[in-house]
């Protein structure tokens, strides 16, 4: 089957197969500075077209879908919302935006569709920070699976070292979250968080793990969907502490940067690059094992 890519000009590309909406990429959002604008998917749904993300919950309006999304990078917060200092969370004026600058790519052909993107991370004031290129490739596995790969290069051009962390690097227990960052749909919530060893619920945050998935069920028909998610095994920090939760939302989110910082010095480069498999069904423990297979597929 083949894929397919709309682009509103100026806002977004839509890829489908088979009448199926996959995603949208919103490359130009409109969001509120307080959220720290950035690029970001949703909807996200199934090859059967179940959506399994969710955009700008009332309970952390900086949740969007799919984003790559970092919280402390230098003293500066492209996350969204306050930032954690001294043993609290505080409104600071440092809510940076990663800005569209140009799409370098945009093809689609049989069971492939590539998003080349390059954008710039800028502080509140409008100071440069990073320099940004990304590749999202979409790929169909079967007739319920498909795979999306996610990749970064980030530039520092800040004119100073940028180390990168977490609030848990500032002091707030098991707050490791940033980077490549999921939020489920509602319904998903106290579903199954999946491990290499094992399924169980929140006290699986802050495991080191090639990979982690979600299994969720949606509301009206009770239909199960899963997500898994692969790290790269060139990641730095590889295998990754995960930040999941289910008890009160669903999220997935491979953590580099969980519980040490990363420096990254003026005018050098990090990359990362992630598999995102996405499938009708609760797959089971079996099956988000072989999903993570296909995302290994995928990387390669």
């Amino acid at each position: 089957m083949t894929l397919q890519a709309t682009h509103a000009l100026g806002h977004s590309v839509a890829v489908t197969a088979g009448g199926v909406e996959l995603f949208t990429y919103v490359y130009r959002p409109d969001t509120p500075v307080l959220e720290s604008p950035k690029p970001y998917l949703h909807p996200i749904r199934t090859r059967g077209g179940r959506l399994v993300s969710l955009f700008r919950p009332h309970d952390h309006v900086w949740h969007k879908g799919i984003a790559w999304s970092l919280p402390c990078v230098g003293e500066h917060n492209f996350w969204g919302g306050p930032t954690y200092v001294a043993g609290e969370y505080v409104q600071l004026d440092n809510n940076g935006s990663a800005t569209h600058r140009e799409m370098t790519t945009l093809t689609a052909e049989a069971g492939r569709a590539v998003i080349g993107h390059a954008l710039d991370w800028t502080a509140q004031d409008g100071a440069p920070v990073i320099e940004e290129r990304r590749a999202l490739t979409a790929t169909l596995i079967d007739d319920a699976t498909w795979a999306l790969v996610f990749e970064t290069a980030m530039a520092n051009v800040s004119g100073a070292t940028i180390d990168f962390g977490s609030p848990t690097t500032k002091g707030r227990e098991n707050a490791g979250y940033g980077g490549l960052f999921w939020r489920g749909p509602r319904s998903f919530t106290d579903g199954v968080i999946q491990s290499p060893d094992g399924a169980g619920g929140d006290e699986l945050r802050g495991r080191r793990a090639e990979w982690f998935g979600f299994r969720g069920k949606h509301d009206e028909t009770g239909d199960g969907s899963t997500i898994v998610m692969v790290d790269d095994t060139a990641n730095p920090q590889h295998p990754p502490q995960w930040f999941a939760r289910t008890e009160n939302f669903a999220c997935l989110n491979p953590a580099p940067f969980f519980s040490e910082e990363v420096p990254l010095p003026d005018g050098e480069t990090i990359r990362f690059r992630y598999a995102v498999v996405v499938a009708d069904g609760d797959r089971g423990e079996d099956g988000c094992a072989l999903l993570a297979q296909h995302g290994r597929d995928a990387l390669r």
